[in-house]
């Protein structure tokens, strides 16, 4: 099992910066993808950044240029930058792991989420 625990949520200026981490702890593999999440108040969960363990990255195409995504593989470790926050960016974000099982089934561990809010 995988064990998720998400920080740095809290109240940003409209064109602010922020900062999310998420420590993993249980065995993360190679093969694993680490992301982040995004779920805005009566809507559903939508994705924002993946990252795989060589560094590869996907982001939401309209998200794209103003998040970047990173991973420390030795500290079992993901990390979420945002830039040029709006209103609209507000929403609990959650820490994923996507693992592939080897029956070609696949699971989603999630951590707890931390609340962002982008309002002056």
């Amino acid at each position: 099992q995988v064990q998720l625990v998400e920080s740095g949520g809290g109240l940003v200026q409209p064109g602010g910066s922020l900062r999310l981490s998420c420590a993993a702890s249980g065995n993360i593999f190679s093969s694993d993808v680490m992301g982040w999440y995004r779920q805005p108040a009566g809507n559903p969960r939508e994705v924002v950044a993946q990252i795989d363990s060589g560094g590869g990255t996907w982001y939401d195409s309209s998200l794209q240029g103003r998040f970047t995504i990173s991973r420390d593989n030795a500290k079992n470790t993901v990390a979420l930058e945002g830039y040029s926050l709006k209103p609209e960016d507000t929403a609990v974000y959650y820490c994923n792991v996507w693992r592939r099982l080897t029956d070609g089934t696949n699971v989603n561990f999630w951590g707890q989420g931390t609340q962002v809010t982008v309002s002056s």
